[in-house]
Parts: C-alpha cells; sequence; structure tokens
C-alpha cells in the first residue's frame, strides 16, 4: 500500500511519524512523509520518500505572533494566540498538502495540524484518511482539552469546554478548508461533517493517559510511536567524558521552545544547578541554552534522547508530548518547566503518575524553586521507583503494531 503520512510542527511532532513510517515500511508499505524542509534528512535517513510542506516552524515561533505565543502561555489566551498564528500559513499547508499527494497514495495519514486539511485532500483523491494524534483532543468528561491546562472542571465542565476547543479550531481550519475544497473542486461541507466517524489514534501510553469511556468507538489509544534510532550516530567523546567524570547529571533541554532571552533563562538555570550541588547537561535546544563547559556542566547540540535520559538522575524540560514521552520510556524522574498550549496537561500527568514533585512554569521560574524542585526530584525515592515502574510498563507495548493493524485492515477492504 501507497502510504503518505502528512505532519507540521516541531521535531516533536515529527520524529514519532519517522519511526511510525520506518515501521510501515518494514512491513512492506511503500511511505512518504511530507513535513518541512528542515527534517528532510531525517526523512530520507529512515528510507522514506521526503515530500516538502510549506513553512519554517523555528522561525514562526521566533516570530513577533510566535512570541505573543509564549507570553499567553496555555489556556483560553493560548490557544487565542495559536490560533492567530496559524491562520497566516494554513492555505499554504493545505495547498503544500495536496501537491504532496499529487504522485498518488492508497492511504493518508495525517495528525492534529493537518487532519482538517488533509480529509479534503484524502476526499478529493478518493482514499481513506486515519488521524493520528499525540494529544488527547477530542472532548470527553474526563479532562479538560490538553490544551487548556491542567486544572478539572468537573464532568460536565470538561466535556462543554472541550467542544469549546473542538469550535475554536473548526474556526480557525474553515476559511483555509473551504478555500481547498474549491480548489479540488468539492462541494462545500462543513469542517465538523467531514470529521465525523474519522478514525483517530492516540500514539500515548494508556497508562499514562487512559482512553475516555465516552469517546467515539472510532478512537482508540495505541501506545507511543517512538522515534527512529540512528544507527550511525555516535555520542561525541567529550559528552562520555563528562558522563564519566562524576555523578549522573541532570538533563535541561527545552525542545523546540523558543524565548526571547536566552541568556537570561541560562543564567537562571545555572544558578539553580549550582544552589542544588548537581552537574548538568544542557541541550541547547531552539531556546538557545548555552553555557561555558566546566566540571559541573556540559552543553550539547542534538543528542538522542534514548540515548542520554538513562545516563542521567532527573530529567529537566518543557514537557512537550514527545520530550515527556521519552523522559518515560527512559525511567528518570522529571522536573517539567512548561510554557504552553500541551504542556501543563503533560506535567499534570508525570506528577499524578509520581515521577515528578511537580512542574516549575516557566512564567515563575527562579534559581531557588527550581533547585527544590531538583533535590525533591533526586532525594525522594518513590519518584525514581514510579519511573522505573511506568517504563517497563512501555516497553511491553507496541503502538505502531496497532497502527498496522489499522492500516492493513483498510488494505483489506480495497481489495
Amino acid at each position: 500500500m501507497r502510504i503518505l503520512i502528512a505532519t507540521a510542527g516541531s521535531r516533536g511532532d515529527v520524529a514519532p511519524f519517522i519511526g511510525l513510517g520506518d515501521r510501515l515500511s518494514a512491513a512492506g508499505h511503500q511511505v512518504a512523509l511530507a513535513t518541512h524542509t528542515t527534517f528532510a534528512d531525517s526523512v530520507r535517513a529512515a528510507g522514506l520518500d521526503f515530500r516538502p510542506l510549506p513553512v519554517d516552524p523555528r522561525a514562526e515561533l521566533a516570530s513577533t505572533r510566535g512570541r505573543r505565543l509564549l507570553r499567553a502561555g496555555a489556556g483560553p489566551l493560548g490557544l487565542l494566540q495559536l490560533t492567530r498564528l496559524a491562520r497566516t500559513f494554513m492555505p499554504a499547508l493545505g495547498a503544500g498538502i495536496a501537491t504532496a499527494a499529487e504522485p498518488g497514495a492508497d492511504l493518508l495519514l495525517t495528525t492534529s495540524a493537518t487532519a482538517d486539511l488533509g480529509q479534503v485532500v484524502a476526499e478529493a483523491a478518493g482514499i481513506p484518511n486515519i488521524a493520528l494524534h499525540l494529544q488527547p483532543l477530542s472532548p470527553t468528561r474526563a479532562f479538560t482539552p490538553a490544551v487548556l491546562g491542567s486544572r478539572s472542571l468537573g464532568g460536565p465542565g470538561n466535556l462543554l469546554a472541550g467542544h469549546a476547543v473542538q469550535a475554536a479550531v473548526d474556526h480557525l481550519f474553515a476559511p483555509a478548508v473551504s478555500a481547498l475544497r474549491r480548489q479540488l473542486g468539492l462541494p462545500r461541507r462543513t469542517v465538523a461533517s467531514a470529521r465525523r466517524n474519522r478514525t483517530v489514534l492516540h500514539g500515548f501510553s494508556p497508562h499514562v493517559v487512559p482512553r475516555p469511556a465516552d469517546w467515539h468507538p472510532s478512537h482508540a489509544v495505541t501506545g507511543y510511536w517512538w522515534p527512529r534510532p540512528d544507527p550511525g550516530w555516535q555520542p561525541p567523546p567529550r559528552l562520555l567524558d563528562f558522563l564519566a567524570s562524576g555523578p549522573p547529571p541532570v538533563y535541561i533541554g527545552f525542545g523546540s521552545l523558543v524565548v526571547p532571552d536566552a541568556e537570561r533563562l541560562t543564567t537562571t538555570i545555572l544558578a539553580a544547578v549550582r544552589a542544588a550541588r548537581v552537574r548538568a547537561v544542557l541541550q541547547s535546544g531552539w531556546s538557545g541554552l548555552a553555557a561555558d563547559d566546566g566540571d559541573d556542566v556540559l552543553t550539547i547540540g542534538d543528542t538522542p534522547h534514548d540515548w542520554l535520559f538513562p545516563r542521567t538522575a532527573v530529567t529537566i524540560h518543557h514537557a512537550g508530548a514527545g520530550t515527556t514521552a521519552a523522559t518515560l520510556r527512559a525511567g528518570t524522574p522529571t522536573v517539567p518547566v512548561p510554557a504552553q498550549l500541551d504542556a501543563p496537561f503533560w506535567s499534570a500527568r508525570l506528577t499524578r503518575l509520581g515521577t515528578s514533585p511537580g512542574p516549575v512554569p516557566l512564567s515563575h521560574l527562579t534559581p531557588s524553586r527550581l533547585a527544590t524542585a531538583i533535590r525533591k526530584a533526586l532525594d525522594t525515592p518513590h519518584h525514581r521507583t514510579h519511573a522505573r515502574a511506568i517504563a517497563a510498563t512501555l516497553k511491553t507495548e507496541d503502538g505502531p503494531a496497532q497502527v498496522l493493524t489499522h492500516v492493513t485492515r483498510l488494505g483489506r477492504l480495497a481489495g
């Protein structure tokens, strides 16, 4: 079967689908992945066909609109700023997905950012579409929408909030969806009606977020889709030397989070590290963390989390879906530093699982607060115990296998 995966966003929105594409390819499918050109090399290294989508996600997050999103944080204001940011590039993204599908496909797999536009492309091509979500976005009584934070509004309130968020997202996509339908010669149809009964597979563990009982039967929680390991990657000697020169360090990195003052954030982090009396590995990422190397601190670039995290004592991160998954997989205690959108949701999950002493939001980050959280994560044994237990559970799950089951079923129906 010819499969096209279309995903947009940061590395955390792309890496799981490269891993999933690799698994689908190994099962005999012909897989292409459409995403931003900054990830082209990673896609091709996995043996997948790369098809470009417009937009530079890092540039968008560093723009004036992107900085407003960071200041807005989570909750309704964050969702509003995300809407304003996304509206500027949605038409181009829809056209890019349509172009990516032109070589032909038998199945289109889309993500939360591309599902509604991809649904139009799939309809025009007469092929099925499965949505693959890394966050729980469908309305439910079980919890508040992931993009609104972690505070429960009670069953009815959570459900109402879920429908309100869905209506806001429909409103966001409506102009681009309508334009794309006209471009592809399709009759008018609302985003909500096109979404009805769509199969949605969620790439996280049911032990982290149990499947809500009130979800539609077409919604499943499969387990995580892990990024593809790079068989050619080797740790640099300076990193190996640092790890061997003392006790396991804490990891500090904020992934795709673009901050307005990287120097100030780095200063805060270094003060916390020294107050907590720990060694630290700083991963620069899109935040631009950087410090002079010394006995207690090392700054590194891109390094596979599946290799690095098990060698650390605590992970400190922005609580994106991908980094949250990686720290759970590693079995390390963690201190989330949430800043926007779904990060407070994942931070609350880590706390509930017992792997974290609780979040230190970026907006309230101080050396003393971070140092206290680091010491709690290190000195409270049950955080490591719970972290190791959930890591052992995740090893028993095979999320891609469930996606393959759905794909095989569609292939049989088409045949």
